[in-house]
């Protein structure tokens, strides 16, 4: 595991409101008609192309429904995958893995295409200095797999929640009467509350970054919405005092002159929320 939101209690958490939402009080199709003795085993199919990722969790998720049941990993998460092969195998009580069945696949399904995604979008901005960043457009409750997939596909982590990192975006800045106004009362609430959490900054034009430089006190600035010139002409500015992203619409076709631009990071919303999942499924055999 590789972030501090990995942890055996917060995926065991994840396992136990997912099953019940979809067991309820029971499987009962495959109580009704597979004999509660029967032993049977299924192999899980990959049907399409990419960046393999919830095989870890695969095997959270089968033995926290039996603890007697067996996976063996074939495909490690990260691997690079086609049709055809398949990424582990299961074998045990048959009702237990009909059970465990969809959850399996809803969850490596997702993250398999979110890691595919992060890895394509990183391959376009290799041979720049400039990192890839998740963001906090993900499905609810599911955000901690999403990031998950991310890190497997070989982006990075941005701040997980509201309560790890402060982002002072454009409405926030709006509301506090502007740069220097929300990073002096951010400040302010952090010394009041006992708080050491990193500051961001987002804005809008060079008139904004250069009141960001001046007021200080913060990580990193980041560079909405610019054009490649304008974000080039900040960068400058910046000249390496605080870190940078580029945040805002950046797509597969922009991504690649964003990054040449010289910035630290660059954040893609659509790494969750617009990708297509991997075809996969669960076969007996």
């Amino acid at each position: 595991m590789k972030a501090t939101y990995l942890t055996e209690q917060s995926i065991a958490e994840f396992i136990s409101r997912a099953l019940a939402e979809d067991v309820g009080d029971g499987d009962h199709s495959s109580l009704a008609s597979i004999p509660n003795e029967a032993q049977n085993q299924a192999r899980l199919l990959v049907k399409g192309e990419g960046i393999l990722a919830g095989v870890e969790l695969a095997g959270y998720i089968f033995k926290q429904v039996d603890t007697d049941l067996q996976v063996e990993v074939l495909l490690q998460d990260g691997a690079v995958v086609k049709y055809g092969d398949v990424a582990l195998t299961v074998k045990g009580k048959a009702q237990s893995i009909l059970t465990a069945e969809r959850l399996v696949l809803n969850c490596m399904q997702r993250m398999s295409g979110i890691a595919t995604y992060t890895h394509y979008l990183n391959s376009l901005i290799a041979g720049t200095k400039a990192k890839l960043l998740d963001t906090r457009k993900t499905t609810p409750n599911f955000r901690m797999m999403e990031k998950w997939a991310v890190l497997i596909g070989g982006g990075v982590n941005h701040r997980f929640g509201l309560f790890d990192m402060i982002i002072l975006k454009d409405n926030h800045v709006d509301y506090a009467g502007g740069i220097r106004e929300a990073i002096e009362a951010t400040h302010r609430y952090l010394k009041a509350k006992g708080k050491d959490l990193r500051i961001e900054v987002e804005t809008r034009n060079l008139e904004e970054v250069k009141e960001a430089l001046e007021t200080g006190g913060i990580a990193r600035i980041m560079l909405d919405n610019m054009s490649p010139v304008l974000m080039r002409e900040a960068v400058a500015l910046i000249d390496g005092r605080f870190e940078t992203e580029a945040s805002g619409g950046i797509t597969e076709a922009t991504i690649a002159d964003v990054a040449k631009c010289g910035v630290d990071f660059i954040s893609v919303g659509a790494l969750t929320h617009s990708i297509k999942s991997m075809d996969l499924s669960l076969k007996a055999y």
